[in-house]
């Protein structure tokens, strides 16, 4: 058997040269032949690939801009729109919080009047989403466009401003409750901290900048024993996460109004009650409750003392919003550079009356016509305080706020709303 060198190799040394030259140029030939095939290929394959990728690209985010909730020709002409002013001398003013409770009122007074009105909104799930969504109902009957977003969302508020240049702003989005503070408390500083923080940030760079007013709470002068509660009062001893991001919210705006020259009034509320009210609050859990006879809880102070509250109804609060904004006087800075000071106010606004909570609960058996089952029991250590009472002259100084509704009548009112809206009918009428 011949060696493998001898099958491999031919024995004439001169034929071997000729032979393998030729052999290795066809070798050459096949391999530089496969390579450019293998290149073409994979220049194809490549090619392939980015076209498919940028397909999927164009297609991804084709879907992330029809999925979005705001954006596009048709969203900027329904921004704008429903910003338009229609009277002499109005204002058009972005309203956050505008499906919520004070939001909706104060966002139909304005309308109603001939502002210009654009509404923000994140339709969170704190109470029941679907009251919230009624009131926007309410408001695209009259031209209320809302937008769903979060107050946090520096590019969309910055969107908003660029399609209108908001003469004002009414902030009014926040993490209500006292209680629920213990829940959740992340939720708190999230909107009450950081959203009015990357709503100041967005103020102070407009060009040119509202005028801002928004919601601070009573909740701030916390343990205060002083009455009845005066802006110039101590606000330093919060009894609840609420109330204490209420306070950081103060001092925020004010460091906001030193430094960038915004105008701004924080409006100190007392127990807000009404027609389209929060479910959460004791008089609205307490019309339920009462309606389905199960048993109210009733809560009571030190020493058996009744709690007590300066109820105001919405109807007083949305004048007292209004006349703010009226009397806000502008921002005096351009671009995120002040030119020179601004207004900053704080004002109460309340009914000047407290009631105590077995006196509310007397009322609305009188209205619903049903007797109570009261459970009466301590105050537990939640943040609440035993009693609210607001001075008001400041703002009836300032703008002419003069609440007219008393808790009996305004009771009245809701009692008749709530009945409606449930759908309650047993054949009563509400006197």
């Amino acid at each position: 058997m011949p060696p493998l060198e001898d099958e491999t190799f031919p024995s004439t040394p001169g034929k071997f040269k000729i032979e393998r030259a030729h052999t290795m140029n066809r070798q050459l030939y096949r391999c530089f032949a496969s390579t450019s095939t293998m290149f073409l290929w994979a220049l194809f394959l490549i090619a392939l690939t980015a076209s498919y990728l940028s397909f999927q690209g164009f297609v991804d985010s084709g879907s992330r801009y029809l999925s979005a909730s705001w954006g596009g020709i048709q969203w900027e002409k329904q921004v704008r729109t429903s910003a338009q002013i229609h009277r002499q001398g109005g204002m058009s003013v972005l309203v956050t919080g505008a499906a919520g409770f004070v939001g909706s009122h104060v966002s139909l007074a304005l309308k109603r009047r001939g502002d210009g009105v654009v509404g923000l909104d994140n339709f969170n799930d704190y109470y029941d989403p679907s009251l919230k969504k009624a009131r926007k109902s309410l408001l695209n009957t009259h031209e209320v466009f809302i937008v769903e977003g979060d107050v946090n969302d520096a590019k969309l508020l910055a969107k908003l401003f660029d399609v209108v240049a908001f003469t004002h702003v009414m902030h009014l989005a926040a993490q209500a409750g006292v209680r629920y503070a213990m829940e959740n408390p992340q939720s708190y500083v999230h909107s009450n901290i950081a959203g009015l923080v990357t709503l100041l940030e967005t103020c102070k760079s407009a060009n040119p900048q509202p005028a801002i007013v928004w919601a601070s709470s009573s909740s701030v002068y916390g343990l205060n024993e002083k009455v009845p509660f005066s802006e110039s009062d101590r606000t330093d001893q919060p009894a609840s996460l609420y109330a204490a991001t209420k306070k950081a919210g103060e001092e925020i705006t004010q460091t906001y109004n030193h430094i960038y020259g915004l105008s701004i009034t924080g409006l100190r509320f007392f127990t807000v009650y009404g027609p389209w009210g929060r479910p959460d609050m004791a008089y609205f859990s307490f019309t339920r409750n009462i309606l389905q006879g199960k048993p109210i809880t009733v809560y009571r102070g030190k020493n058996h003392v009744d709690l007590a509250r300066d109820f105001t109804y919405i109807d007083d609060i949305v004048k007292g919003c209004l006349g703010s904004l009226d009397t806000a006087g502008q921002s005096t800075g351009s671009g995120g550079k002040k030119r020179g000071p601004a207004p900053y106010r704080i004002f109460n606004l309340g009914n000047t009356s407290p009631v105590t909570v077995p006196t509310l609960v007397s009322i609305l058996e009188r209205h619903l016509k049903v007797k109570a089952k009261r459970n009466i029991v301590d105050m537990p250590g939640n943040g609440d305080v035993p009693f609210t009472h607001a001075n008001i002259s400041s703002a009836r100084r300032e703008f002419g706020y003069k609440p007219t509704t008393d808790l009996q009548t305004g009771l009245k009112k809701f009692v008749k709303w709530y009945l409606s809206y449930y759908g309650y009918n047993h054949g009563k009428s509400v006197n």
